[in-house]
Order: C-alpha cells, then sequence, then structure tokens
C-alpha cells in the first residue's frame, strides 16, 4: 500500500513539474520579442517576404519605412533619383515615426542594395534614431551584385551599437521585370537560411 501511495504521490509530482515548465518558457519568450524591433524598407515586397519570416521566428515588433513623398513607380526614375541622393548626401523625409525607440533592446534593419549602398530612407532612419547601446542586425535582398557598402555603412552610422553578423540573398531583378521572387522554392531556402542564421545569432 505505501509502494503504491508512492508511485502516486511521484507520478503527481511529475505532472505539475510538466505543467508549469511551458508557461515559464512562453513568459520568456513574450518578454523578450517585446524588446525587438524589425525595421524594413522594401520596394518590391522581397525584403518584406524577409522581414515578414524573421518576425515569425522571433516575434517584436514589425515596421515598414515609408517617406512623406514616395519614389516615382518608374524604374529608371527611381535610379536616377537614388542617383542623386547619394552624390549629394540627400536624406528623404520619412513618414514613419517610431516613438520609442529607446524601449528596444534588438533592432533589425532591413532594406535592398540601391547603387550598391545603403537606401537613403535606411540612412534617414539611422541617422534619426539612437541606437546606442543596442544590438543592430542587417539584413538584405540585392539583384544579385551583393550588399554592396551597405552594411558598413551600418556600422557607420551605429557607431555604439554592436552590431552583429548580418544575413542577405539574391531577390529580385527589377531592371529585367523579375520580381516578387519570395515563392515556393525560393522561400523554403531562404527561410531555412533565415533559421541557420537566427540560430548562430543564438535566436
Amino acid at each position: 500500500m505505501k509502494v503504491f501511495l508512492l508511485i502516486i504521490l511521484l507520478f503527481t509530482s511529475l505532472l505539475g513539474s510538466c505543467q508549469t515548465k511551458p508557461e515559464a518558457s512562453v513568459e520568456k519568450t513574450r518578454e523578450e520579442s517585446e524588446r525587438i524591433l524589425i525595421v524594413y524598407l522594401s520596394r518590391t515586397k522581397n525584403t518584406k517576404a524577409l522581414a515578414e519570416m524573421i518576425h515569425r521566428e522571433v516575434g517584436g515588433d514589425l515596421v515598414e519605412l515609408e517617406l512623406v513623398t514616395p519614389y516615382p513607380e518608374n524604374y529608371r526614375a527611381i535610379v536616377d533619383q537614388v542617383a542623386r541622393e547619394n552624390e549629394s548626401g540627400y536624406l528623404p523625409p520619412l513618414k514613419t515615426k517610431i516613438p520609442d525607440v529607446a524601449s528596444y533592446e534588438i533592432v533589425f534593419v532591413g532594406f535592398p542594395t540601391w547603387g550598391m549602398q545603403l537606401p537613403p530612407p535606411m540612412k534617414s532612419f539611422l541617422n534619426q534614431v539612437d541606437l546606442s547601446g543596442k544590438t543592430v542586425i542587417p539584413f538584405n535582398t540585392n539583384a544579385g551584385y551583393g550588399i554592396g557598402s551597405s552594411f558598413e555603412t551600418v556600422k557607420e552610422l551605429c557607431p555604439n551599437s554592436t552590431i552583429l553578423e548580418g544575413y542577405y540573398t539574391k531577390g529580385d531583378i527589377e531592371r529585367d521585370g523579375v520580381l516578387n521572387v519570395m515563392e515556393g522554392e525560393k522561400e523554403k531556402q531562404v527561410l531555412e537560411e533565415i533559421r541557420v542564421w537566427l540560430d548562430k545569432l543564438s535566436f
């Protein structure tokens, strides 16, 4: 009889411990995700797709950068405008406002490569906000020519932040009319790469 009671007590204890652990884990994840901000710029939705994948994996707040005066739809026109902005150092005004950036500890910044550089709107964002003491993580889509100087510019504009290893992948080639490539097998491939990257960064 004593052995039977001992077995019941042991089973009850194990059951109780199994029920409390998931709740603690959920609470920890919620607290961590509240400190994460994902900011991205996306023209043809490929960088947006990456941002949404990252958001599904790590949580946090997801914000798309929008301009006071949007860029033209015509590809050639935007290329010429961005070239002028890069040459002059012009920083286009942002419509997007993030009132409480100080509350975040980790900030993902996502953008395409424009003219082998960081796009002017992302330069605007990084010039406007103080990310001192925060962990900044860049991610990028490009037309196959790579990140150019974009990741280095993120470091330059966030001199008092901890910059972690970024992620980049080939997206669309707007010049050739190849758009919205984050579908099907490409989407699966990128999602797997993002999971490996995030795991490497201890997320």
